[in-house]
């Protein structure tokens, strides 16, 4: 690979750095000597703590397997029953009635600022798979963006340019999570963290030019999602990395505002003590639902029958389980002063086909109007098109008022059981199901080998999080020996890899010979039958998948 940047500081006592890439367009503008100090400064202060606490995961994950249960910490039950709230969130972020999420290619940039939505969730975590030429270009169109001069051109001549400023969403970054590596940067041979290099390049660039911007746009600061977090303490060391940042730019204390997904089982037992931990930078927890059922498949899926997940599509928010987490985010959040965001609206409707737009915007208004309806502050859609269908829920309720901050959500408490009652879920593991699986799972990851992170398939936008559950319940149901409902069989591995050899054939048969030869369908399908059928299971498929990766 030809290198971006060759070693800087090679003197005996500075560290030897390395970033090494292949070239990006305009890579300099990122990648200057003080950005990547800033990085480097990250790395060398806080990769000791990000070390520990994935050990740690792993430490917790086998208690779980030896004890098949969770519960609230004893330890921090202080925290828990103590009288305090979070920092007032700043004007920007009082009001987030509807949220759009998306990577952070040119075309998305403009679509998502442009999109009515209040807020954009510019994603370098699970809606982008994180080439180089990714990474480095997303800063890069941020940047721009917050210049304004940022344009794009379809190849069909299609002209895109942005709205006036005070028409634009808020943008919040949503960094890679702890457990990434950035392999195209080294310390010492070491690499650096994904989430130091997304957060510390767009902190660097941009925090002190948001701020300039704040006098004549309210719609500026350096806010942040915060994705894959297990417990308070991993909290913690987002926060000291605030602190750390702040101080080293002359940031005000207090000027990031994060919000962390409530999307792993853990976290759903810290609620509290995440807000805590972050309170001086704290905006909000949100209820990251694909995640969070690949999560309690991943730490439970040796419990037992209890703890086996029916097909993916069966799992509503209404399931018992799944409403016991959200009623305890909203209580959480508002009895902390903080914002409850609701989950992901996947749903894409179609320009063309007037049946599967109908049944989108039908699906995405029951969603919304339910999140709404149980206390929720705003919520996330994966389509400029579905904007107006979640403000409508929004503005029902909430009217004029920002947010709705004051009501503390349904009074029905929630115990450690009712968060992991997941088979009061119902539902049934189905033939359907497992096929579903495979196809989701082959196609999303063959697109993520190509360099897309979010990907519609069957009028659904699929991103890593349920190419997660896809692999993840074979996985289980494998282990567990489920029989399938529809059809008597037994999940098996044989099982699998038939339908996956079928899928293969029916994607060449689709696409065509030559345009099959063009895609990576063969790496994606042996990448997906390691991370579904190994003995040993896989914490993220992200991770083998990353060295196919440019």
């Amino acid at each position: 690979m030809a290198a971006d940047q060759g070693p800087v500081g090679a003197s005996p006592a500075a560290p030897v750095v390395t970033v090494a890439g292949p070239r990006v367009h305009r890579a300099e503008e990122v990648l200057t000597p003080e950005a990547v100090a800033f990085v480097v400064g990250l790395h060398r202060a806080f990769e000791g703590r990000r070390q520990e606490l994935l050990a740690r995961r792993k430490a917790r994950r086998a208690e779980i397997a030896r004890t098949g249960t969770l519960d609230f910490l004893p330890e921090t039950a202080d925290v828990r029953a103590g009288d305090w709230k979070v920092a007032e969130a700043p004007r920007a972020l009082q009001d987030r009635r509807v949220e759009i999420t998306g990577p952070t290619d040119r075309k998305m940039v403009i679509n998502a600022l442009n999109s009515g939505a209040r807020i954009w969730l510019a994603d370098f975590e699970d809606a982008t798979s994180p080439t180089w030429e990714n990474v480095v270009s997303g800063q890069v169109n941020l940047i721009d963006a917050f210049e304004g001069r940022i344009d794009f051109t379809s190849s069909a001549g299609k002209a895109y340019t942005l709205k006036p400023a005070a028409e634009l969403a808020t943008v919040v970054v949503r960094p890679r999570g702890w457990h990434l590596d950035e392999n195209h940067l080294l310390v010492d041979g070491v690499p650096v963290a994904g989430a130091f290099v997304d957060f510390g390049l767009y902190f660097f660039h941009n925090a002190a030019r948001l701020l300039a911007k704040g006098a004549e746009d309210p719609n500026s600061g350096p806010y942040f999602y915060l994705p894959k977090t297990e417990s308070h303490l991993e909290a913690r060391l987002w926060n000291d990395v605030f602190t750390h940042a702040q101080a080293a730019l002359g940031i005000p204390h207090g000027t990031v505002r994060a919000t962390v997904l409530i999307e792993t089982i853990t976290a759903a037992f810290e609620m509290d003590e995440i807000l805590y931990e972050l309170r001086d930078h704290a905006a909000g927890l949100n209820a990251g639902r694909w995640d969070y059922l690949f999560s309690i498949v991943k730490n439970f899926r040796d419990a037992g029958e209890h703890y086996i997940l029916p097909d993916r599509n069966s799992v509503t928010m209404a399931s018992p389980f799944m409403a016991a987490y959200t009623r305890l985010l909203v209580r959480t959040c508002h009895k902390r002063g903080a914002h409850a965001i609701g989950g992901m609206a996947a749903f894409i409707p179609s320009r063309k086909d007037p049946e599967v737009n109908a049944a989108a915007f039908e699906k995405v208004k029951a969603d919304k109007d339910r999140e709404a309806g149980n206390g929720f502050d705003g919520s996330w859609v994966a389509h400029p098109d579905l904007v107006p269908v979640a403000r409508a829920s929004f503005d029902a309720v909430l009217g004029e008022r920002p947010n709705q901050k004051d009501n503390p959500g349904p009074a029905e408490p929630v115990t450690a059981a009712d968060l992991l009652d997941i088979a009061g879920a119902g539902g049934t593991c189905t033939h359907a199901g497992l096929h579903n699986a495979v196809q989701v799972g082959i196609r999303y990851i063959e697109a993520w080998l190509r360099g897309l992170g979010a990907v519609g398939i069957f009028n659904m936008m699929e991103d890593a999080a349920t190419a997660e559950i896809s692999r993840s319940q074979i996985w289980q149901w494998i282990h567990n020996g489920v029989v399938l409902s529809d059809t008597g069989e037994k999940a098996t591995a044989e099982l699998v890899r038939s339908l996956v050899a079928t899928e293969l054939a029916e994607l060449r048969a689709e696409s065509g010979a030559e345009a099959y030869e063009a895609g990576r369908w063969r790496e994606a399908a042996q990448l997906f039958e390691r991370v579904a059928l190994a003995e040993e299971f896989a914490d993220f498929l992200t991770l083998p998948a990353l060295p196919l990766l440019g």
